[in-house]
């Protein structure tokens, strides 16, 4: 019995999406890199009226962003595409364009809701071909100790002065810096350089133009007021922050709210979009779109359901559930109270919110944001020589992929 049914699994998968079996076609095989207890809201509050709707069973599969390019072409190689549709970090999209994994989804354009953040849709476009769908936006916003402010008659920053200020204040009362910039050399580091740098006006793909030596300038005259935790922090360890009262000033993503105000009790934690540069305010936008793989046996399901996760019966859960942003305008109708003060201030923030440039070479320019990030932060060395390195390492990447 149990080598007939290994047969009929290898069967339907190996079948592509020709000849697609009815058994294979009353399954939806969907791919989303997410937490237990976002898994718990999918399976008991969005997947069963689809479900139900369309006599099929949704099967969820975890696979995480990074894994996602590697995992698809290697069933498309073999003809042997098994999931039907993905959640994928906006971060994460060109090296799947550019392999030939997606479908073009530029005729089903006219799901997009009228009431979707504009900004959302040119993410998942590439050479005027619309590949992904919005999904999730995500943004960081700042989150504040407004006990320990008002402690020392301190008001939130909105520009660099009053944050160097602000930090300054904090380190000369408590012998502590309670001010978090996230330099744990890595992908959390690398959005806050994004927003120092693009605040300033320089472009973190140059790395070497004025606004990313003000930028670095900047964090460099701020540095010996933070926080000794901003060398660990990264998108989880803020919450541990905030929670314990060893950081009063944070950037961080919304879910910080549910975690540190509502189940945590922390209800002087408050929050607001955060603060403007010399140039301008500006903050990377994150978060998730949906796409179908190339040959996905149940793509017909897989654009119905495509289209019942952009709608605003399940914008709204997501965002009463989980703390999600929207990628709706209409959809915050359900949020509780407690939460509106915090999308409020996801709200601001999306209106200077600029996506991360999708680059088949972003783990060089991850790298070299970073490691020029340690060498003159950490190590001492001089700006301008040290970001004139880095740039010529990027364009040197960038050569190498042929952009």
């Amino acid at each position: 019995m149990a080598i007939i049914a290994s047969l009929v699994v290898t069967m339907v998968v190996g079948c592509g999406s020709k000849g697609v079996s009815d058994a294979r076609k009353k399954v939806l095989k969907v791919s989303m890199g997410l937490a237990e207890e976002e898994w718990k809201v999918m399976r008991e509050d969005i997947f069963p009226d689809f479900e139900k709707k369309y006599g099929v069973k949704i099967e969820p599969v975890q696979m995480e962003a990074g894994d996602a390019v590697k995992k698809l072409e290697s069933m498309h190689k073999a003809n042997a595409m098994d999931i039907d549709l993905i959640t994928q970090d906006n971060m994460q999209l060109a090296p799947l364009v550019d392999k030939g994994l997606m479908e073009d989804l530029s005729s089903y354009r006219d799901m997009i809701p009228r009431e979707v953040i504009p900004a959302l849709v040119p993410v998942g476009e590439f050479s005027g071909k619309l590949y992904f769908m919005p999904y999730r936006p995500n943004v960081e916003i700042t989150f504040y100790n407004e006990k320990k402010f008002n402690e020392y008659g301190l008001k939130p920053p909105t520009n660099w002065e009053e944050l160097l200020q602000v930090a300054r204040t904090f380190k000369e009362k408590e012998g502590m810096g309670r001010v978090v910039i996230k330099e744990n050399l890595g992908p959390d580091s690398t959005i806050h350089m994004f927003d120092l740098i693009r605040s300033a006006g320089g472009d973190p793909v140059v790395l070497n133009d004025e606004g990313s030596v003000k930028a670095f300038t900047f964090l460099k005259e701020l540095q010996p007021y933070l926080s000794p935790e901003s060398k660990k922090a990264d998108w989880n360890t803020p919450n541990q922050y905030l929670a314990t009262d060893s950081a009063y000033l944070v950037q961080n993503w919304p879910f910080t709210s549910v975690v540190v105000v509502k189940d945590g009790g922390k209800k002087e934690i408050k929050a607001y979009h955060g603060w403007s540069g010399p140039v301008k305010e500006s903050h990377v936008l994150g978060g998730e779109v949906i796409g179908i793989p190339k040959n996905a046996p149940n793509k017909e399901m897989a654009v119905k359901f495509m289209e019942y996760l952009m709608s605003k019966e399940v914008q709204e859960k997501l965002t009463s559930k989980l703390g999600w942003p929207s990628m709706r305008t209409d959809a915050y109708g359900k949020v509780e109270d407690w939460q509106k003060p915090y999308f409020e201030a996801v709200n601001e923030a999306l209106k200077y919110a600029e996506p991360r440039p999708n680059l088949t070479y972003w783990a060089d320019v991850d790298k070299a944001v970073n490691s020029a990030l340690r060498e003159i932060i950490f190590e001492g060395k001089d700006i301008k020589a040290t970001l004139d390195k880095y740039h010529d390492a990027i364009e040197q990447a960038k050569k190498s992929a042929g952009q």
